[in-house]
């Protein structure tokens, strides 16, 4: 007589629910901490400027003042502020790599972050001031926290970022247009720079800045901020500095 066969396990086909998959997901990318310390020496003029770049509806905000104003320091606060609240994913700060930005840093893509790094220190200077220091690194290797040269910005999109032009008045009115047309969706722009201290001669911020200080482009939801020498929070000498400096060059 045969033998019955054993009867056959069955097997457990689990249904595995997408959600549980980004919850997973969730678990293990750890999001670098952002720790915030307080703003430090604003006044109604920057806690304005401040309102803008916080508002997540505000595409760019154009801001112009004299050295030690606080220009970077509130924008890169801004900047972390709505990186924070994931308004954005990432934070670009981009900016002229000499005093003429169509001086090319060369073909070199191995050698691009050391070449840049020098420049990028006033946006380190800025988050040191603002965050724990073993936070910042983390930030950046997230890549949520990237530093671009103007000449890189040609084909390129942001999307979801807030985006800082640091030094505008360095960056000719071409390299603005090509920076300002990389606009995507969800962005933000905070466009910083001096009006009195541009390094060259072609410079484009002042007439970009001008052409969008108008009724029409509020309502687009791009602002316009100017900060003289009484704004200057860095030092009391510094505004006594600027101030003779502005008076000599009348």
């Amino acid at each position: 007589m045969a033998k019955k066969s054993a009867p056959r396990k069955r097997v457990r086909r689990e249904i595995v629910d997408e959600t549980s998959i980004e919850r997973a997901m969730e678990l293990n990318y750890k999001r670098p901490k952002i720790t915030m310390r307080g703003l430090l020496n604003i006044n109604a003029k920057h806690q304005e400027m401040l309102r803008y770049i916080q508002d997540e509806k505000t595409n760019m905000v154009f801001v112009n003042g004299p050295a030690g104003t606080a220009k970077t320091y509130v924008g890169v606060y801004g900047a972390l502020e709505l990186l924070k609240t994931e308004k954005v994913d990432e934070i670009i700060y981009i900016r002229s790599i000499i005093e003429s930005a169509s001086k090319s840093m060369g073909a070199l893509p191995g050698e691009l972050d050391d070449k840049f790094q020098p420049y990028t220190m006033p946006l380190i200077d800025k988050l040191s001031e603002i965050l724990p220091s073993q936070e910042i690194q983390p930030l950046f290797e997230a890549q949520m926290i990237r530093t671009v040269p103007v000449n890189f910005t040609r084909g390129l999109t942001f999307n979801r970022a807030c985006v800082i032009i640091d030094e505008a008045q360095n960056l000719t009115k071409k390299e603005l247009v090509t920076i300002l047309t990389r606009f995507g969706n969800k962005s933000t722009y905070i466009v910083c720079g001096d009006t009195f201290q541009n390094d060259i001669k072609d410079t484009g911020f002042g007439d970009i800045m001008t052409k969008f200080d108008t009724p029409k482009s509020k309502t687009h939801k791009i602002f316009c901020c100017n900060f003289d020498k009484t704004d200057i929070v860095r030092s009391a000498i510094l505004k006594y500095i600027v101030s003779v400096l502005e008076d000599h060059s009348q």
